[in-house]
């Protein structure tokens, strides 16, 4: 893949780097059709989409991580409204403490 990193300055807001890359022929028909097929605009916008949904899966993969740890982390407790009556508490009563000036 060879890259060039030429940048296009967009009228809303920040900087859009290009990038260039080389594909195969095979590969490259296979581009042009999903762009046909799915209705994107531009290979651009194919490729964007492609790269958003490998961001969203990596963000999902997180967050199963994280749930598996936070399963593995000791013995279950019961959340119920009290639960989160007192969490709520404590931390007002944290965030009390930390504002107030000394």
């Amino acid at each position: 893949m060879a890259a060039n990193g030429d940048r296009i300055e967009q009228e809303e807001g920040p900087f859009i780097e290009t990038m260039n890359i080389t594909l195969p022929e095979s590969m490259k028909h296979f581009v042009q059709e999903r762009v046909t097929e799915g209705g994107f605009s531009s290979v651009s916008e194919y490729v964007r989409e492609l790269i958003r949904a490998d961001q969203k899966r990596k963000g999902e993969e997180r967050i199963d991580a994280l749930l598996l740890e936070g399963l593995d982390s000791g013995q279950p407790i019961p959340v119920t409204p009290g639960y989160w009556e007192e969490q709520k508490r404590r931390l007002t009563e944290r965030l009390s403490k930390a504002i107030q000036p000394q």
